[in-house]
């Protein structure tokens, strides 16, 4: 990666598995230290180990994104111990399923708590140590779903959709202050997040597994893409070409693509096409 990261040092959220080991793992490659922040410790110790196999060197710490004290904890520890932090990946993230005003409350907080709060902590304590070090990057993880809102996904939606809304400001706040920023907007790949989802039935919770295990891309793929954009800085990536043509497709024509979904859910269709698409690799 290029020069403007002097120090190569980064705190990956998550990191205990998925997404978040593949891009500790991409980063190490390349000589990083990463910080593998997660609330899974076992996950986390593994991730270490296959960290430093890789070449690279890092350190294991415990925290919930969703609880301001933890982060606190977390970025004074990485910025005191390393003397910096030049990527900050907000990964960490959970999945909850269901028709709006059947989820319980719980859930959404539950979702809320650690998708949006998550990074509204980290950035609440990364962004005034960045700005005071002299730069920085951040790489938020949304999904296409922050884009194009399918149904029964409203509280994964709700909370992917501010995330690229609070990338696309931070991306112009943080100019001046040379701190890049990145949202990544994935489509479904092979990940644990059906691990900790919560969802309402079982055709939910099997076609969002399903969903995953027949994702087109790995997740080392996805983590080369997007450690690829951190180093262009760019704003937005979609690093499977269905999702591109998603959100090219909804930009384009937001009232007649919202009024297909409509009718497909009117006419009874939407689940089955859903399925099949996700069983043809389409999504």
């Amino acid at each position: 990666m290029s020069s403007r990261f002097s120090r190569k040092t980064a705190v990956v959220t998550g990191a205990g598995s998925g997404l978040g080991r593949a891009l500790s793992l991409e980063l190490a490659c390349v000589g990083w230290r990463v910080g593998i922040v997660d609330i899974n410790d076992a996950g986390a110790e593994e991730t270490l180990g296959l960290v430093e196999r890789a070449g690279g060197s890092g350190a294991v710490f415990h925290a919930d994104v969703g609880v301001a004290g933890d982060v606190a904890e977390m970025t004074q520890h990485f910025f005191a111990e390393w003397g910096g932090v030049d990527l900050l990946v907000n990964n960490a993230g959970v999945a909850v399923l269901g028709w709006t005003g059947e989820i319980p409350l719980e859930d959404w907080r539950y979702i809320i708590d650690t998708n949006l709060w998550g990074v509204i902590h980290t950035c609440t304590e990364f962004v005034p140590r960045m700005k005071a070090q002299g730069g920085g990057h951040i790489l938020n993880i949304a999904s296409i779903a922050g884009i194009v809102s399918l149904a029964e996904l409203a509280p994964y939606n709700s909370t992917k959709s501010a995330i690229v809304s609070i990338s696309e400001t931070l991306k112009s706040e943080l100019a001046k202050s040379r701190i890049g920023v990145t949202v990544a907007c994935p489509i479904y790949f092979r990940s644990h997040l059906a691990d900790t989802m919560r969802n309402i039935d079982s055709w939910e919770h099997d076609y969002f597994a399903t969903a995953l295990d027949k994702g087109r891309m790995d997740p080392a793929r996805v983590a080369e893409k997007l450690i690829a954009a951190v180093e262009r800085n760019r704003l937005y990536v979609f690093p499977q070409a269905a999702a591109k043509v998603l959100w090219a497709v909804q930009r384009a024509a937001p009232g007649p693509w919202y009024w297909f979904l409509a009718l497909l859910n009117r006419l009874g269709l939407e689940r089955p096409v859903m399925k099949v698409l996700s069983l043809m690799k389409l999504l």
